[in-house]
């Protein structure tokens, strides 16, 4: 009776503590996305151009290693369950400020903040939750983990057009403060996991000297995160202005299109997670990436609305097949001991070498038009990020904790 309800209580807090981190990055993406869809109307409001608003994506994108440092450290100092509850609380708070920005100075700044708050999220989140679950089913949770940011873009998209043609672009960034909710949640449910506590660095000298060690695995992260996130950031954030200046999408149409692209994102997610189960972690990344540059004549080139949309769900489909390995990956490539701050730093300086793929788009843009630059600039991306991917290492099925020596 003992062993079953010790099972029952693990498989609980296996599930809340999945949950918390999938809500976490759901939300966190929310709030990044709904600033994607009201691009023009922003600037329109703060008096200046698209390529100036891009820059505020950069900023967030930009600061997100600045949380990864803060939070990551912090997680493997004190526990996953507190800096995740802080960090949430901070980008919705965040957010809602940002819809009362005055001017484009304020709401730039508070973009910046805001970058520190999402930056912190997936670190914490991640190691929280393939730290909690079995190790047999870390790809295919993975995948879901990760297409949280899918469901985010997603929900966005939904959000969109009836809250912005009823009370306008601030009110999107009021619905950013719910997520400060998923606290209480994990307050009241989420367990530490067994790992942090048999693995955690009580000497805080040695845990930098860990750190320098692993410097070149680290390198390694750091441009294997470059690569993907000029992936996902490159066919994701201008989509919608390409839609409605581009293809001249209505707000219904382009929101349609975006909810469309992000059906597929969380299939292909949770579909080459669970593939990389079974064939590896890199094997399974690689061909989503190449799979994407089959897609892309489709993805944007497509001459009716219908194959359009065809092409958004195949185009995320595959991006998000390899962006769903990545938990599992990169969380089992890390140090024991350094599972908080490793995984999630390396992934948001990997942010900030990317940062600058909207403006990049926006300006060659100007030039080649939407369609060429997302074009050009998503091939080379996929291709030279599955070059990246297959000259990395893998540590598939890896166990955490005491187990792992």
């Amino acid at each position: 009776m003992i062993n079953a309800i010790d099972v029952a209580a693990e498989r609980a807090n296996q599930r809340n503590a999945l949950v918390a981190g999938f809500l976490g990055w759901t939300l966190d993406a929310f709030d990044f996305f709904v600033l994607t869809f009201v691009l023009e109307a922003v600037a329109k409001d703060f008096k200046v151009s698209i390529l100036a608003m891009t820059y505020t994506i950069l900023a967030s994108l930009a600061m997100r290693p600045v949380g990864a440092l803060i939070f990551g450290l912090m997680a493997d100092r004190y526990g996953r369950r507190m800096p995740l509850m802080i960090d949430v609380v901070f980008y919705s708070v965040i957010e809602v400020l940002s819809g009362l920005a005055p001017n484009y100075t304020v709401f730039f700044v508070l973009r910046l903040l805001y970058g520190i708050g999402m930056g912190g999220e997936w670190g914490v989140g991640a190691s929280l939750v393939m730290e909690s679950v079995p190790a047999k089913w870390r790809g295919v949770l993975s995948g879901l983990l990760q297409e949280g940011y899918a469901l985010g873009n997603l929900l966005a998209a939904v959000a969109y057009a009836p809250v912005y043609q009823h009370w306008g672009w601030r009110a999107l960034f009021f619905l950013g403060g719910l997520p400060a909710l998923l606290s209480l949640f994990i307050r009241a449910k989420v367990k530490e996991p067994e790992a942090w506590q048999e693995t955690r660095s009580k000497d805080w000298s040695g845990y930098w000297h860990t750190i320098l060690r692993h410097g070149k695995l680290f390198l390694y992260l750091v441009i294997l995160m470059s690569m993907m996130n000029f992936i996902s950031h490159g066919t994701q954030d201008l989509y919608p202005t390409f839609l409605q200046l581009g293809r001249h999408f209505d707000p219904h149409l382009k929101a349609t299109a975006v909810i469309v692209s992000m059906l597929g994102a969380i299939v292909g997610g949770i579909a080459f997670g669970l593939y990389s189960d079974r064939i590896g972690r890199r094997r399974a990344m690689v061909i989503a990436a190449l799979l994407g540059i089959l897609v892309i004549p489709l993805w944007i080139f497509a001459p009716s609305t219908a194959l359009i949309m065809a092409g958004a769900f195949a185009m995320q489909f595959m991006v998000q097949g390899a962006w769903g390995v990545i938990p599992a990956h990169i969380n089992e490539l890390s140090p024991n001991e350094l599972r908080g701050f490793f995984p999630g730093f390396a992934y948001q300086l990997g942010v900030l070498i990317a940062s600058p793929s909207s403006s990049i788009e926006a300006a060659v843009a100007r030039r080649l038009g939407y369609a060429n630059a997302m074009g050009i600039l998503g091939a080379v991306a996929l291709a030279v990020g599955s070059i990246v991917i297959a000259l990395g290492p893998e540590a598939k099925g890896i166990r955490f904790g005491k187990a792992a020596a």
